[in-house]
């Protein structure tokens, strides 16, 4: 059977990837102008981390399942 729609791991993806951005940024918002009361991790910089993750992994989604890839 042929699959002619887009998967949906694509827009998994790209949802990953506007996420991790989103987060990233306030991430380093925060990295530049840290809060008055900090949380108990806050030296972590978790947002970070974890926005760079996410960005990471749904860059990788959206090239794998790009919709003009050819099987």
């Amino acid at each position: 059977m042929h699959d002619s729609g887009i998967s949906i791991w694509f827009f998994i993806g790209l949802s990953l990837l506007v996420n991790g951005v989103l987060i990233f940024g306030a991430g380093l918002y925060e990295y530049v102008a840290p809060p008055q009361n900090p949380v108990v991790l806050y030296q972590l910089h978790a947002g970070v981390w974890w926005g760079a993750i996410l960005a990471v992994v749904g860059a990788g989604y959206c090239l794998k399942f790009r919709p003009s890839r050819t099987n």
